[in-house]
């Protein structure tokens, strides 16, 4: 079992890094929030699950132990593979997670692209006792009575910034993608993170 990759990030896209170790490039798939963390040059240490199929053999990479062990334990839910595991951990943190299932909160995972009120009934019967209990209310790091940014915002703001965006670049094309984001959202659909940062790199290369 590979528990971990460390080496120099050799390249990085919207969903992955590619890690040098041993003059191999380890590809490696990261959530945004992951991502943003990484620069291009510099050495990075990533929690890792290895998903076996009949035809590939794919790397899962984690901030930290505890997201690893986390989307490990949720594909014991017969409806969540690696894909669907991965979203929830990119859009929620495990702790909240823990706390959705122990809470049998539907809406937090419903927030996740991919599962409807139906699916996360059902998960909330699957992984109810799996997961653990969650360490105690996560701080958010926004003042009391302030809004928290949306979860897609903040992951596009994490991917654009893991791709060498500047903050400053970053806040401008989350402005420009905004309206399309609330269009979504008022017509009940979660807003998908992938087409948002497509259209937010299309603003960057226009205005460079």
């Amino acid at each position: 079992m590979i528990a971990f990759v460390s080496g120099t990030v050799a390249a990085l896209a919207p969903d992955a890094a590619v890690v040098e170790v041993g003059g191999v490039g380890m590809a490696v798939q990261c959530t945004p929030n992951t991502l943003s963390a990484f620069r291009i040059g510099r050495q990075a240490r990533l929690a890792v699950s290895l998903v076996v199929r009949e035809d590939s053999l794919t790397l899962y990479g984690f901030a930290d132990d505890d997201e690893r062990q986390v989307f490990e334990l949720l594909q014991t839910a017969s409806s969540v593979g690696p894909r669907l595991a991965q979203a929830m951990l990119a859009v929620h943190t495990p702790d909240a997670l823990r706390r959705a299932v122990a809470q049998g909160d539907e809406k937090t995972l419903t927030a996740v692209p991919g599962i409807g009120k139906r699916g996360a009934q059902r998960l909330l019967l699957e992984l109810a006792g799996r997961l653990g209990e969650p360490a105690g209310a996560a701080e958010t790091g926004h003042p009391a009575g302030a809004a928290a940014p949306a979860p897609w915002s903040e992951q596009l703001r994490a991917a654009l910034v893991g791709l060498g965006y500047s903050a400053h670049e970053a806040e401008e094309a989350i402005a420009a993608v905004t309206p399309a984001a609330e269009a979504a959202a008022a017509d009940g659909a979660a807003p998908r993170v992938s087409q948002l940062l497509r259209a937010a790199l299309r603003t960057l290369n226009r205005a460079r």
